[in-house]
C-alpha cells in the first residue's frame, strides 16, 4: 500500500528481459529482500539489493502482465522513475491510497503554464475514463494527483512546483505514456451500481 506522495527518483540501470535494476538514494540496508517498492506507479518486489555510492541498486522481475498493462515495456537504461516506499503503520497518509495495481495507461495531450505551476490534460482508456471524476483522486506514475475537469475520455490536472521538481513529471511531454491507477473507492462504487435492481 503507497499514497502517491513521490520519495525518490530513480533510475533505470538495465534490463535484462523481465528483470529490471534501478538505482536510488534510498540506503541498501533500509530494503529488505522482498521489500515492495512503487516504481512509477507499479507495485515491485525488490529481489537483489546492492549497495551504491548513490544508495542503493535493487532489482525486479516483471511479469508480462504488467509489461503489457503498463509503460514498463518500453523502459530503458537511464529512464528516471518515481519511487515510493510501501506504507507503515503510523506513517502520514498525505495523497490517498494507492495500490500500484495499474489499471492501464494514459497519453498526455497538452501541457500549458499555470502560473507557476503546469496544467497537464490527458486521454484516458475508454474503459478507465468512467471512473475519472472532477475533484477525484488518481495516481499517474506513483503521483498522487487530485483531478480538475473530465471531458468524455479526457481529463485535466494541475502541477505545483514543488511536485515538478521532486518527481519526473518536470520533464514530460506531450505524447508521454504515463501509468494510471484509478481510485479504488471509485471502482468499488461503479461495481456496486452494477448490481443495483
Amino acid at each position: 500500500m503507497f499514497t502517491g506522495l513521490v520519495s525518490d527518483v530513480g533510475e533505470v540501470v538495465s534490463r535484462q528481459g523481465g528483470a529490471f535494476t534501478v538505482r536510488t538514494s534510498y540506503g541498501a540496508d533500509t530494503i529488505p529482500p522482498g521489500a515492495s517498492i512503487c516504481c512509477d506507479g507499479v507495485c515491485l518486489t525488490a529481489k537483489e539489493i546492492a549497495r551504491d555510492p548513490a544508495g542503493a541498486l535493487f532489482t525486479v522481475d516483471v511479469s508480462n502482465e504488467t509489461l503489457s498493462k503498463t509503460t514498463l515495456e518500453g523502459w530503458k537504461p537511464g529512464r528516471k522513475i518515481n519511487l515510493e516506499r510501501s506504507l507503515r503503520a503510523g506513517d502520514e497518509l498525505g495523497g490517498h491510497i494507492v495500490s500500484g495495481h495499474v489499471d492501464g495507461v494514459a497519453r498526455i495531450i497538452s501541457i500549458t503554464p499555470d502560473g507557476d505551476s503546469r496544467r497537464f490534460v490527458l486521454e484516458a482508456p475508454e474503459h478507465l475514463a468512467r471512473y475519472i471524476a472532477p475533484k477525484g483522486s488518481i495516481a499517474m506514475d506513483g503521483t498522487s494527483l487530485t483531478v480538475n475537469e473530465v471531458s468524455g475520455d479526457r481529463f485535466g490536472v494541475n502541477l505545483i512546483p514543488h511536485s515538478l521538481t521532486v518527481t519526473t513529471w518536470g520533464a514530460k511531454r506531450p505524447g508521454d505514456l504515463v501509468n494510471i491507477e484509478v481510485d479504488v473507492f471509485a471502482r468499488y462504487v461503479a461495481r456496486l451500481l452494477e448490481f443495483r435492481p
